[in-house]
């Protein structure tokens, strides 16, 4: 029986790591083993990073209502409330563009809660 070694398939996975850290600095790229490892926390990284994003565009989104509702007067949790009791239903998204975008509406929203 002949002595199989699997060079191909070895080669052919040693390929694919090489190619997805092809970016890295140094022997990271180069040898297989550093770049094996590279390429285990850089998906690591990359899954959390992907969480990481959701939650800081909320931050951003509360921080630029935050900002609108001080220059009318109003808090940002009783705008919130004011919005739900008002059954008035807008994503923080959506509420943050009215408020860096389009003052009159984001205004008028306001009038909605006070009065």
């Amino acid at each position: 029986m002949t002595r199989v070694k699997h060079a191909p398939s070895s080669l052919k996975r040693r390929k694919r790591v090489l190619k997805a850290t092809k970016g890295q600095r140094g022997p990271r790229s180069k040898l297989s083993k550093l770049a094996k490892e590279a390429l285990r926390k850089s998906l690591i990284y990359n899954y959390a990073g992907r969480k990481n994003k959701k939650r800081d565009f909320r931050a951003l989104w509360i921080n630029r209502i935050t900002a609108a509702c001080k220059a009318e007067g109003i808090s940002y949790s009783k705008f919130i409330a004011g919005l739900k009791k008002n059954e008035i239903v807008l994503n923080r998204k959506v509420l943050a563009d009215i408020a860096a975008c389009d003052n009159r509406g984001f205004k008028t929203l306001v009038k909605k809660i006070k009065g």
